[in-house]
């Protein structure tokens, strides 16, 4: 049914929880940095408010509450390296580690950023690479997407919004899979290591889209719980806030749950994918058929060949810390 054990990602989740934990403190600081100066820009719209009447104020309140937010969205957008680095990248890490049956040394979060730092130098590498995994995978949801919406099925348009946000998961997650092949072959060329990793998806996409049909059922059921109960805090903050502000129970309850999903439920859909990815690809080679086809359907994939080819490494890699393997 699927290839992956829930009891073995909650195992993960419990020897990452160091970890888990900087990953909660990371995404909750930006939930409450976002409320504060939300809060800070609905203040000062609702101050200026006063010069007109109580429309103006509305209004004003209104737009200081959006530029607050705007602002905040903007700064989190060019911290989006860094997160990817310092969080994500070291997170999946450990995750490996974990998995391998290594034991994790205590301080995990600097014990990660040596096993990134060892394979990708600056940060800069791995969020270009990031960035064009992501471009391939675009282009694949996007070829996919087209291909169902030519289909002659009825009521296809009121079905492709489930079947989007079953891609959003399928192969939205599929980047921190590829990032997981690089850190686990040990590849000494991290452009190259990420090709391998879509082709070897690619070659297995049958099994990998079935897992990924189940991760996201759990998913979004687990996200729509989280908002629910966000909602109670969310109201209470709204409240709290000077003047009017009818949508911002919904906004801060989604912005919560946002918080919540990428702390703990994103990090559990990815310790299921990576079981599987590992299991189903266990002793393959990368196909050159599959290769070709994806060469076909992204200039992003060939980007990362490009890159690949002009890979002269980082030099000499710092030494890496050997935990000791389990008893």
């Amino acid at each position: 049914m699927w290839d992956f054990s829930f009891s073995k990602s909650m195992g993960l989740m419990r020897q990452t929880a160091p970890f888990l934990l900087f990953r909660m403190a990371v995404y909750f600081i930006v939930a409450v940095s976002i409320v504060l100066i939300t809060g800070t820009g609905a203040g000062i719209g609702y101050g200026v408010g006063f010069m007109g009447d109580a429309d103006f104020q509305g209004t004003t309140t209104f737009w200081g509450g959006g530029i607050g937010l705007a602002l905040t969205l903007g700064i989190i957008f060019f911290l989006r390296e860094y997160t990817l680095y310092m969080v994500k990248a070291g997170h999946i890490a450990v995750m490996i580690e974990a998995l391998d049956g290594r034991e994790l040394p205590q301080n995990q979060v600097a014990y990660a950023q040596t096993i990134v730092k060892n394979h990708f130098g600056k940060a800069s590498i791995l969020f270009g690479i990031d960035q064009l995994v992501k471009g391939v995978i675009n282009a694949i949801t996007g070829l996919l997407q087209g291909l169902m919406s030519l289909l002659p099925i009825p009521g296809l348009d009121r079905i492709m919004g489930v079947v989007r946000a079953y891609l959003k998961v399928a192969v939205g997650l599929l980047d921190e899979v590829v990032l997981a092949h690089i850190l686990r072959t040990n590849a000494e060329n991290p452009w190259h290591g990420a090709r391998e990793a879509l082709v070897l998806y690619g070659q297995n996409a049958k099994p990998m889209m079935i897992n990924a049909a189940w991760v996201t059922m759990f998913v979004y059921l687990l996200s729509f719980l989280v908002f629910l109960v966000m909602l109670a805090p969310a109201g209470l903050v709204v409240y709290l806030m000077p003047g009017a502000w009818s949508a911002g129970g919904i906004v801060f309850a989604i912005l919560f749950a946002w918080a919540v999903k990428a702390a703990l439920i994103e990090p559990f859909a990815i310790a299921c994918l990576l079981q599987a990815f590992f299991k189903v690809t266990d002793g393959q080679v990368p196909n050159p058929e599959w290769e070709e086809r994806l060469e076909g359907a992204s200039k992003k994939f060939k980007e990362l060949g490009n890159k690949a080819a002009g890979w002269a490494g980082m030099g000499p890699k710092d030494p890496q810390p050997e935990p000791t393997k389990p008893a």
